[in-house]
């Protein structure tokens, strides 16, 4: 298999910061979210997991840069912050010095090559999800020459049947370039391929969106699901768990359309979800097909809308979008 070491490492990184976030979220009463710049709210489980994650990747993969969604001026800045996530660190990995965790975490900010081989991780991706206690994802991959060729998502409370929202049994979703999707479940060992679902038509389809209208024009993915004659009410749940639900079979299309035409989507809120849905067999385009260009910096700065299918419907998406929008 290609990319072993990167995917054994990989996952085992993913895996240690799962456990380090499900223990701060059933400690939730205690978590304190703190406003960052843009507004949305950053916790210990963010600055914990970012973290393990790097310092996991830099022991094997020194010379790999790493893009990731958070900073450690925070913890720069409050003493008791900084302790709180030195303590649940140090729980995960090999005994770490708080330096160095602030280290760890400042090295997914700094400016690096995007046309190479690079790592771009978003620690909690569906922060506001994580703080309800509701879908998240720990989102890990590896990009090389602008391509996608590994990715992880940690779904700590997804559970494979959407008819079971409420009983989480975590999940693990891996892909590897030409290997295929596979999950696995929190606590086993056992591994299962997976495949995107067969649907053609919109009568028989699903789609997912996010959860806050904030992040995605509901109205806009409403005509449009109504012009592809689906009747079932929308998956919302939070995260590239949307992802996740579309490679294994719970959704057949997810859309996401920004408020603004200004907005361009993060690489790290995309990668590891776009590689895990077309290796179940479905396909990942902006609004106007193309594919997903990770290699211009920080944001998808050519890409506008995400539709992620199935793969049988993506055409006929694409189609409906262009006449509705």
């Amino acid at each position: 298999m290609l990319y072993q070491k990167e995917l054994s490492t990989a996952l085992n990184a993913v895996q240690k910061a799962s456990v380090l976030c499900r223990k701060v979220q059933k400690a939730l009463v205690d978590v304190k979210a703190i406003e960052k710049k843009d507004r949305s709210p950053v916790t210990v489980a963010d600055l914990g997991s970012q973290a393990i994650i790097n310092l996991e990747l830099l022991e094997s993969f020194p010379d790999d840069p790493i893009v990731g969604e958070e900073d450690a001026g925070i913890l720069r800045d409050n003493a008791e912050l900084r302790r709180q996530v030195s303590d649940i660190v140090n729980e995960q990995v090999d005994t770490a010095a708080e330096s160095r965790i602030l280290e760890a975490i400042d090295i997914g900010a700094g400016d690096s090559n995007l046309t190479k081989r690079f790592w771009t991780v978003d620690p909690i991706d569906g922060t506001k999800g994580f703080l309800r206690g509701d879908q998240y994802a720990i989102a890990l991959a590896l990009v090389d020459n602008g391509e996608v060729v590994l990715g992880i998502l940690g779904c700590p409370n997804f559970h494979k049947d959407h008819n079971q929202p409420d009983n989480g049994e975590g999940c693990l979703f891996y892909a590897v370039k030409g290997e295929g999707t596979y999950v696995s479940i929190s606590g086993s060992d056992a591994r299962n391929r997976i495949s995107a679902d067969m649907v053609t038509n919109g009568k028989d389809a699903r789609f997912c969106e996010s959860v806050e209208s904030a992040h995605a024009a509901h109205e806009d993915h409403k005509r449009i699901s109504d012009a592809l004659g689906i009747t079932l009410p929308p998956y919302r749940i939070d995260s590239q768990a949307k992802y996740a639900a579309v490679a294994c079979g719970n959704a057949s299309i997810y859309l996401r359309l920004p408020r603004t035409k200004a907005y361009r989507e993060k690489i790290w809120d995309h990668a590891a979800g776009s590689i895990v849905v077309k290796e179940a067999g479905g396909q990942v385009t902006d609004f106007s097909g193309r594919s997903l260009d990770f290699s211009l910096g920080r944001t998808l700065e050519k890409n506008v809308g995400i539709l992620a299918t199935n793969g049988l419907m993506h055409q006929k998406t694409l189609d409906v979008i262009s006449e509705v929008i």
